[in-house]
């Protein structure tokens, strides 16, 4: 498998591919900063004591933090990326259409693991 990792980081991308890797990806973090939008404007009206206050800014940072480790597009890591979107259901297959079959192939396999 160390092979197929070495070859899949070394993967050249087209001008096409990078701007339907650009959507997916820009799709992907914006339904997710959505969702961290949405239950942080709950979180904030339920506020009723000022230590509560900290717990939401404890829990804004375990987001921020749980955001920059899940979002990286360096191509070199883009499809063990692509591959966990999948996997948790935050990118389909159609999202990622324009992309090399072989990429494809690739990206669908490392999601079922």
């Amino acid at each position: 498998m160390t092979n197929a990792y070495e070859t899949m980081r070394n993967w050249k991308w087209t001008q096409t591919e990078k701007i339907v890797a650009r959507r997916a990806f820009d799709q992907a973090v914006k339904q997710d900063l959505d969702a961290v939008l949405r239950e942080a404007k709950e979180r904030a009206a339920q506020i009723t004591k000022p230590a509560e206050l900290w717990e939401l800014e404890e829990w804004l940072g375990n987001q921020r933090r749980r955001i920059d480790r899940e979002f990286d597009y360096r191509y070199s890591v883009l499809p063990e990326v692509f591959a966990y979107l999948l996997r948790s259901g935050r990118l389909t297959e159609d999202d990622l259409l324009g992309l090399d079959r072989a990429k494809l192939d690739t990206i669908r396999r490392m999601s079922s693991y």
